[in-house]
């Protein structure tokens, strides 16, 4: 232990608080174990794929190279990461990432790693999607026992509620770009938006539930009950409580500031200007 690690945690001790991990050597192990910079570039093609949506609902047939490179430009996976990085650090204790690392780094932690990034990326086909959320209607009518340990695990770890909130958060900052960027000739209260995002609640609520179901059944489908209910009970510990909550504040930040971006950019074309 180094002098200044030494320090930190007498300090800490006499404050009567854990010892933050930082963005040092036991965070970045942490990010390789969990395949971090993976999934960063996965959630940037879905961006990419989402922005390719935003203008099919928006301004049909107007943005082309332009506003591709805008999105582009904004889904920046040093951005997310960055933003990623901090919240493992902020959130986490150091003495909490040693057993993550352990789990995540173990062949059975390795393979789940392994397994999420392979669905989440094939997902990423619309046709993969469709497929999955089919086989999850066949697995609901047949009453497969697989689906309460996936209920399990997103409940465990709060998956639909904190979804749902980044995604209504999202859809804010979303707005409020637009009106900054004077998308509209005429004025939206906030009221207005708070109102118009609020009734897309139910919609974002089923869609996700369906997803989370569907992609994580896929994900799983490998996995024997055992390493399911391994897997279970670290979302369950203080660490895995941990971990989830840092996974989900770090999103938060990186996706607020995107969508605003991605408002602000969309208001442009909208208003047919140049970017």
């Amino acid at each position: 232990m180094s002098r200044l690690f030494a320090a930190a945690a007498l300090i800490a001790a006499l404050a009567g608080g854990p010892v933050r991990a930082d963005d040092g050597p036991e965070v970045q192990r942490l990010v390789e174990a969990l395949a971090l910079p993976d999934l960063v570039e996965i959630m940037r093609d879905e961006g990419l794929v989402y922005g390719d949506g935003l203008e099919a609902d928006l301004f049909p047939d107007r943005g082309g190279a332009r506003w591709d490179a805008a999105v582009a430009r904004i889904y920046d996976s040093d951005r997310i990461e960055r933003a990623m990085r901090e919240a493992l650090g902020t959130r986490l204790a150091a003495d909490e990432i040693e057993p993550l690392v352990a789990f995540f780094t173990s062949p059975e932690g390795a393979r789940i790693v392994a397994l999420e990034l392979s669905a989440r990326r094939a997902m990423l086909d619309p046709e993969i999607d469709k497929a999955s959320r089919e086989r999850l209607e066949e697995m609901q009518a047949d009453g497969d026992p697989r689906l309460d340990l996936v209920g399990r695990f997103i409940a465990a770890n709060g998956l639909i509620e904190a979804n749902v909130a980044g995604a209504l958060n999202a859809n804010y900052a979303f707005y409020t770009g637009l009106v900054d960027g004077r998308a509209f000739d005429y004025a939206l209260t906030e009221d207005q938006i708070l109102d118009d995002v609020r009734r897309q609640e139910p919609e974002i609520r089923e869609d996700t539930r369906t997803w989370l179901f569907s992609y994580l059944a896929m994900a799983y489908a490998p996995l024997d009950d055992a390493t399911m209910e391994s897997y279970i009970r670290l979302s369950e510990t203080r660490p895995g409580q941990d971990l989830n909550d840092a996974l989900f504040e770090g999103f938060e930040a990186a996706f607020q500031g995107i969508s605003r971006d991605l408002g602000l950019a969309a208001a442009r074309f909208i208003a047919g200007q140049d970017l």
